[in-house]
């Protein structure tokens, strides 16, 4: 089956997700300077979650420009992907709520670190249900990016119950590692 109505569904999940975040957002209490650096952490994971979800959005659009076919197992895939997504405005508001209580900044790293898993899950239904040697099998080749994607979100949300802040400078590399463009789509594409 084509892929339209799952990127569709994917886009509008997105959409939704990003739009619950920025009702999550405080105008500054008061009128001075102390009212804005009070509302500054949740702005700036606001920020970081609001980028996170781009580039999930952003690689899985390049992904399915590569993909011939869906079947089952890829929209299963595709809503275990968007069911953690969905879970980041959940996550930022406990972050604001409890002031970035160690548990709070572990849930917000699980919380990505099961979206990056979903991706992951996706990414190989949809390389499965094409033939072995199939442009979308060479174009994600071992996928380094992800695994370490993954990796780091499970070292970062443990580590939070420790020292949240590293914590939450990990999650801020794994934005970075993914920030920098990824062309193996492109370039397979274009072959």
């Amino acid at each position: 089956m084509p892929s339209s109505r799952m990127e569709a569904l994917t886009d509008g999940v997105v959409a939704i997700v990003i739009t619950v975040m920025v009702i999550e957002l405080r105008v500054p209490t008061g009128d001075g300077w102390a009212g804005v650096a009070a509302s500054m952490p949740l702005l700036l994971v606001y920020a970081l979650s609001f980028v996170n979800v781009g580039l999930f959005w952003n690689n899985h659009h390049h992904l399915l420009q590569a993909t011939g076919r869906i079947d089952g197992r890829v929209l299963w895939a595709n809503l275990f992907h968007l069911f953690w997504l969905s879970l980041i405005p959940y996550t930022i508001r406990w972050l604001d709520e409890s002031d970035f209580a160690a548990l709070a900044v572990a849930g917000y790293g699980l919380v990505l670190g099961m979206a990056s898993i979903g991706y992951e899950l996706l990414v190989r239904a949809i390389i499965a249900s094409h033939p072995a040697n199939a442009a979308i099998a060479r174009a994600v080749g071992r996928d380094i990016k992800g695994r370490v994607s993954v990796a780091s979100y499970a070292l970062a949300a443990g580590l939070a119950l420790v020292h949240p802040g590293l914590a939450l400078a990990i999650y801020l590399a794994v934005i970075l590692l993914w920030f920098i463009p990824d062309r193996r789509m492109e370039r397979i594409l274009s072959d």
